[in-house]
């Protein structure tokens, strides 16, 4: 048979290693007879085979040449095959083109085409694995280079991932109907949600209004001013999300907006940030927590939301000089292990770069801006990234923030689907208070100390939301309520909202 005579060919010393690896020589024979013989079978394969999938070098090329007719709408069959391997020396061995005849003389393949494609497949994926382990080892041997195992590291789970998610190739093109399928989706997500989420949820109503929830492989860059209370609407972004899952998931609904996220704090340790989560959902003062200043009263209501925290599918890294690519590696594990649909990073500025964009720190944010966006598309959840901005907002009459603050690197904004920036006008007026000396009877100073209180109750609490940038809808503003002391954000009531699409 044609197979078995590809199976007794003499291979020289690199081949007769690689018979250890992971084939099946005769189902890739019958598959391609089966081809041959039906050429629809091709079109109704439940996995996406390609030529690097086969194992024999003249079965990669055979099948190469199957595709590349079929592009072209031809009929493929022994004869029209002929032209095109005349010449092939590997096959002039197995008895020239005679051996496409055998191919298809038993038609054994077409009993159970789908199987014996799935088959292809996964030991394509096994040798795949074979090649990560075989590198990683070469790679821990070799100690001539820079000894970084915690890199190597980076790397083989990076490979990993790629073989768990399918073959380290290319995604094959989507058919418009798939996509239609998923779009259709996600519409009907957000019109079981109330008509305003087709993402994941935010759980505060006004900006899931403004922005359609947060989207599915969308980069979102919340950048703010030191005070402005970045951090604390990225944690009040993640217990929502979290929590309305948990919430999901007890009601028995399935198609939830909520989702576990992972939160990467470089700043700040898990307990801090567990502390400010505790604090805003037992409504006490985080400092006050800090110190112990509380009551008993306060307490039992600390250990009641510490106990409905418990569950919480929200999960906190707080590895401190993370690289990209090790925040990466450890997103993908997160994804793998809790099916993680949310990720947010404290702060951009604190992660790393590889290699030489180290050297230069415009390269190295944008490396890191770059695999952020990656990261989002890969495993297919929205990445909120916080930011710093560049002083030069403090140096403008109007403190609101715009693009141009984004520090260190323009592709920050090149690679962000959104842009928010948090601005609170209550920091800024509180700084301004104009300074009345004691037992002073100036009129004048008092009536600027009382025009400031007037302006102070006026903003006092209030927040903007400022949407500067958004692919897939308007831009604006959105107000919201601020508590300082439990550093919770909040809808205003509907009154108080005052949208500003400008």
């Amino acid at each position: 048979m044609a197979d078995q005579e590809l199976m007794t060919r003499s291979h020289a010393g690199e081949q007769t290693a690689a018979r250890a690896l992971p084939a099946n020589i005769e189902a890739e024979a019958a598959f391609i007879g089966a081809v041959l013989i039906d050429n629809r079978l091709i079109e109704e394969l439940a996995v996406p085979l390609r030529a690097e999938h086969f194992f024999e070098p003249l079965h990669v090329r055979i099948f190469e040449r199957i595709l590349a007719l079929l592009d072209r709408n031809a009929v493929v069959t022994p004869v029209t095959l002929k032209p095109y391997f005349e010449a092939d020396e590997a096959l002039k061995e197995l008895g020239g083109i005679a051996y496409l005849a055998r191919l298809t003389a038993d038609g054994q393949g077409l009993l159970a085409p789908r199987e014996l494609a799935q088959q292809i497949y996964d030991l394509a994926l096994l040798r795949e694995l074979v090649s990560v382990g075989r590198e990683l080892v070469e790679g821990a041997l070799d100690t001539s280079e820079d000894v970084a195992p915690l890199e190597q590291i980076e790397h083989a789970e990076a490979a990993l991932y790629k073989v768990a998610d399918g073959a380290s190739t290319t995604k094959a093109a989507e058919t418009f109907n798939s996509a239609t399928k998923t779009a259709l989706a996600q519409i009907e997500m957000a019109l079981n949600s109330g008509g305003h989420i087709a993402g994941k949820t935010t759980g505060l109503t006004s900006v899931n209004e403004k922005i359609g929830g947060l989207h599915d492989s969308d980069l979102i860059i919340l950048a703010g001013r030191p005070g402005m209370g970045k951090t604390s609407l990225a944690t009040n972004i993640a217990f929502n999300c979290a929590d309305r899952l948990l919430r999901d998931k007890a009601d028995g609904i399935e198609a939830s907006v909520g989702a576990g996220v992972v939160f990467f704090s470089l700043e700040m340790s898990a307990d801090q940030l567990a502390t400010r989560i505790l604090a805003e959902q037992a409504a006490i003062s985080s400092e006050a927590l800090r110190m112990g200043k509380i009551s008993r009263e306060d307490f039992q209501k600390l250990s009641f939301a510490s106990q409905r925290l418990a569950e919480l599918p929200l999960y906190i890294d707080d590895t401190p000089a993370l690289t990209i690519a090790g925040l990466r590696a450890r997103a993908r594990r997160l994804k793998r292990r809790h099916d993680i649909g949310l990720i947010i990073v404290d702060y951009l500025q604190l992660l790393q770069g590889t290699g030489r964009a180290q050297d230069n720190r415009v390269n190295e944010i944008s490396e890191i801006s770059r695999g952020l966006k990656t990261l989002a598309k890969e495993l297919g959840v929205p990445v909120i990234a916080l930011s710093q901005l560049s002083r030069a907002v403090e140096q403008r009459d109007d403190k609101r923030p715009m693009l141009s603050d984004l520090r260190e690197s323009g592709s920050i904004e090149q690679d962000a689907d959104m842009v928010w920036f948090v601005y609170r006008e209550d920091y800024y007026v509180a700084s301004r208070e104009p300074k009345v000396p004691q037992g002073d009877d100036d009129a004048k100073a008092h009536e600027a100390h009382a025009a400031w209180a007037a302006e102070m109750e006026r903003v006092h609490g209030l927040a903007e939301l400022i949407v500067a940038k958004q692919r897939h809808g308007a831009t604006g503003k959105v107000r919201l309520r601020f508590e300082p002391k439990i550093t919770k954000f909040s809808d205003l009531a509907d009154a108080d909202r005052g949208y500003d699409y400008g």
